[in-house]
């Protein structure tokens, strides 16, 4: 199974959308000095904000362009406070 996730830095609250099979493993990733070589490296801490979980991998890559498509944070908020755009995501995009 795959998801898209958004994370948030601790630091100064901005976001960062990607999608994985392993969350747990991606968020270690973008939380360690060591293996993060990234542009999230510079805003460490991250915690885990939003995740949509999908069949495929090729439905999480859509989902996650579009949400970066959007450019909002309000949008990416709006997708943690309200499930049914999730669920239209999904609709459109499985």
């Amino acid at each position: 199974m795959h998801c898209v996730y958004v994370i948030q830095s601790k630091l100064d609250a901005s976001f960062y959308i990607g999608e994985t099979s392993n969350l747990e493993q991606r968020l270690h990733l973008h939380n360690s000095q060591d293996l993060n070589e990234g542009r999230t490296k510079r805003k460490i801490p991250w915690e885990v904000f939003y995740v949509l979980e999908t069949k495929d991998r090729t439905t999480a890559i859509k989902i996650e362009k579009h949400i970066k498509r959007m450019k909002s944070r309000k949008y990416i908020e709006d997708l943690k406070n309200y499930p049914e755009i999730a669920k239209k995501l999904l609709e459109k995009y499985s």
